[in-house]
């Protein structure tokens, strides 16, 4: 058959399909209307979920961010209040739990890992920001609970999503728990990882992690979580009172 032939062919059955066209959409008008709508949903429903996922993240984010914000000037408070002779790190559990919560109920994954990571950071920095001894079962179970924030944000979040710069974060921040806990050689190696993997080139926690290493091999010294000194009690003296003036005659 030749090719002029069978273009002949299909252009007469086109026009034979448009010529059919309007009876077949008479009579087939309900299964058409039901498809449109059925499309017209899909649409909506794929529409309206893309961005309630997007409206929750930035929401959770910035729920994320006002908490951390909060966070310096807490800092500053229980520093001021210690001066007064308060006690008032209890604050900083408040804060655990909070982040605690948002990891739980976050829809996202970076938000999750970043929300257990300052968690972690939270709990390490009550047991320095403590008055009187810490005893070692404080911070073994304490730090072993930061350790397990760290581990979590890594092994789960970051790993279903990976973020270099945050994975980076929390393996520095494991470091510095093997350091509170007297392991230096883990430590060290956490560093070096951080230090010189590729992956976390260029990234904050690499010049941080370097810069630890340096200040291990000079202050080979373990980390000691010794208690808050109280502030000085300042003794005001007596008030003398002079001796009256003789009377002159």
């Amino acid at each position: 058959m030749k090719a002029e032939h069978r273009h002949e062919l299909k252009t007469n059955d086109l026009a034979i399909w448009l010529g059919n066209l309007p009876n077949w959409a008479n009579q087939n008008l309900r299964t058409i209307i039901y498809v449109l709508v059925v499309v017209v949903l899909v649409l909506a429903s794929s529409f309206y979920y893309r961005y309630q996922k997007t409206s929750v993240a930035e929401r959770e984010q910035n729920n994320l961010t006002a908490l951390v914000s909060q966070m310096p000037q807490q800092k500053a408070y229980i520093a001021q209040k210690q001066l007064e002779g308060q006690d008032n790190a209890y604050i900083l559990f408040q804060f655990n739990d909070q982040l605690d919560s948002v990891a739980k109920n976050a829809s996202n994954d970076a938000v999750a890992a970043m929300a257990l990571i300052k968690s972690a950071e939270v709990l390490r920095t009550e047991l320095h920001f403590r008055f009187g001894a810490v005893s070692q079962q404080d911070i073994t179970t304490q730090i072993g609970k930061a350790k397990d924030y760290y581990t979590k944000a890594i092994n789960t979040y970051l790993k279903r999503s990976p973020n270099p710069a945050l994975e980076a974060v929390a393996k520095t921040g494991l470091g510095l728990c093997e350091e509170e806990l007297g392991n230096p050689d883990a430590a060290r190696k956490l560093y070096q990882e951080v230090a010189t993997g590729a992956a976390y080139e260029g990234t904050a926690p690499a010049a941080a992690a370097k810069q630890r290493l340096v200040v291990m091999d000079s202050f080979p010294e373990k980390i000691a979580l010794k208690p808050m000194p109280r502030p000085a009690i300042k003794i005001q003296p007596p008030v003398v009172s002079e001796p009256n003036a003789p009377v002159q005659n």
